[in-house]
């Protein structure tokens, strides 16, 4: 027996019928909806790979059922700027080259423009520690923080 839930993504109301409340946030986004920036990583909450807004606050996607999120906001990488218009995030991580394989990308810019919603101008130290729990294997956390850096110095 489905299930509607009620949710606004990316500014939009939509329902989704889901078969499992319990079924992860980041499935039906990536499933149902068709968005991409979230991404699978280790399904237990704590690479940040799936990183979304939750009423403005960064969420695990992976780990948090739909259900838990009925009736919520939720913003995902698509609807934080456009390729015609992209987040100052966005830009930077595009100016700086600071994506290598790109996985991280997603939970690196959502951990940071939650940090920003907060904080307009953090300190490094600041970014650091906001992005302390996001892990990327490629190594690009120099550009990572440059990029982010040179928003927050804007």
């Amino acid at each position: 027996m489905s299930v509607d839930i009620k949710l606004k993504v990316n500014g939009e109301a939509v329902v989704l019928s889901v078969d499992d409340p319990e079924m992860p946030l980041l499935y039906a986004l990536r499933d149902h909806l068709g968005l991409r920036g979230p991404h699978f990583g280790c399904g237990l909450g704590q690479c940040g790979a799936c990183t979304v807004h939750y009423f403005g606050n960064a969420l695990r996607s992976c780990v948090m059922p739909i259900s838990a999120v009925a009736d919520a906001e939720i913003v995902t990488l698509e609807g934080l700027g456009t390729a015609e218009n992209p987040h100052p995030l966005q830009q930077a991580f595009i100016d700086e080259q600071a994506a290598q394989c790109g996985y991280c990308i997603n939970g690196m810019i959502m951990q940071a423009a939650a940090l920003f919603a907060t904080n307009s101008h953090p300190t490094e130290e600041a970014v650091r520690q906001a992005l302390a729990a996001n892990l990327c294997k490629c190594g690009t956390h120099v550009r990572i923080l440059r990029a982010i850096m040179r928003v927050a110095q804007h």
